[in-house]
């Protein structure tokens, strides 16, 4: 026998929460039927997750929320029913938390919970875009589709995720080394210098001086360089975590000359890519529309999809929807998109798009790193050899500072 905490809803609809005793999870479930309750949630005792330092371990990883999504697609397909699938793949699960939260999910979907509102109370699993597919696939009728399209989706995702990042890891790596040096000569080498300049006296070159000047601020106050850092990463922090400080920043990142349009292709990619997807599933056009309008990524960018949604609810063609988006849509797009609804072929030209246009991210991003190398090294070795040459140039006048 174990011992199982639950939350519940009552006849009234109150909430109910306490502890029961039972020989596995689903007696706990029938008892709580038998007293005319419904579940929300059940764990056991035990499994109950600590509070405080050691909270965040266990979270699901997005590898098993994507093996999750594919294997629940599957059982659905093959005809097996909602509540028994999510048993099986909590039984099944790989890690202990993964197999927690499916049977959490699966006591919420088995007391009468949509399977969309369920996933949507574990928001760091199942962000908003996954369970409003889902929402849509429930509505619909083809729950088993639109997983399989969603776990597709999510592998494509990560696939051009994964590229952008080992396209900006080298430029990193050169920022980063090249930060480390300049920090070594203020604090380390250039302090040796001075020490030998002013032992022999007389006046040191300007550029001298001023490099002089720049590590002995860094050495003497480098507590309030740190905490000026600190200070600013925090500011940043606490400005993008409001909704009016996340649009200044990606309005600043749309403006930039060279990451702009790899934003917006970025953005473009995804749009595209999701509202493919939908409408391949059967998901009505305007319902697809708002969803994948959330998979943008930017908010900037998805509130000139506004408009374009009431276009089309009052009757207007997607393309032309999308003609007052240019920063998100080119002319080509839209003239692609155009000839797709007339040819019946949306969904699949959609998906083409985000092929065709992930190919051309790709080919940008490497072209940037390409121009970035040369440019961060080039910045390298200028502080580099500005700060030698400043340390030499006292050298060639050692007999006037002698004297």
């Amino acid at each position: 026998m174990a011992t199982f905490l639950y939350k519940a809803l009552d006849a009234q609809g109150r909430q109910v929460a306490d502890k029961l005793v039972a020989a596995d999870r689903a007696s706990a479930i029938e008892q709580l039927f038998e007293r005319s309750l419904s579940p929300v949630s059940m764990e056991r005792q035990e499994d109950r997750p600590t509070e405080g330092l050691f909270s965040h371990v266990g979270r699901v990883s997005k590898a098993e929320v994507e093996a999750f999504t594919r294997q629940l697609a599957n059982l659905l397909a093959a005809g097996v029913p909602l509540s028994r699938a999510l048993s099986i793949l909590s039984r099944e699960a790989s890690k202990p938390a993964a197999g927690k939260l499916w049977a959490t999910v699966h006591d919420q979907v088995s007391g009468g919970m949509a399977l969309a509102e369920a996933l949507g109370q574990n928001p760091r699993a199942f962000p908003p875009v996954y369970v409003a597919m889902v929402r849509a696939g429930e509505t619909g009728g083809f729950l088993d589709v639109v997983l399989d399209q969603i776990a597709t989706f999510r592998a494509r995702e990560q696939e051009l995720k994964e590229k952008i990042t080992s396209a900006m890891l080298y430029p990193a790596i050169l920022s980063v080394l090249a930060t480390g040096i300049l920090v070594f000569l203020l604090i380390y080498f250039i302090p040796r210098f001075s020490t030998m300049f002013a032992e022999y006296g007389g006046s040191l070159p300007s550029l001298t001086k001023a490099i002089v000047a720049v590590s002995e601020m860094v050495v003497r106050y480098w507590f309030v360089l740190v905490l000026a850092v600190a200070l600013g990463v925090f500011v940043i922090q606490r400005t993008t975590a409001t909704e009016e400080g996340r649009r200044v920043l990606e309005r600043t990142m749309l403006r930039m000359p060279l990451m702009g349009r790899a934003v917006a292709r970025f953005a473009l990619v995804r749009f595209c890519r999701m509202l493919g997807t939908l409408v391949g599933a059967g998901v009505p056009l305007v319902a697809a529309l708002r969803v994948a309008k959330e998979a943008i990524g930017n908010q900037v960018l998805a509130d000139t999809v506004d408009s374009a949604i009431d276009d089309v609810q009052r009757g207007a063609s997607l393309a032309r929807s999308l003609e007052g988006c240019r920063v998100l849509f080119p002319a080509s797009v839209i003239e692609m998109v155009s000839v797709a609804e007339e040819s019946g072929g949306l969904d699949k030209e959609l998906v083409r798009l985000a092929g065709a246009y992930e190919q051309e991210l790709d080919r940008y991003l490497k072209m940037l790193v390409a121009m970035a190398e040369p440019a961060l090294l080039f910045l390298m070795a200028a502080l580099v050899g500005t700060i030698v040459i400043g340390m030499i140039l006292p050298i060639f006048n050692m007999q006037e500072l002698i004297r």
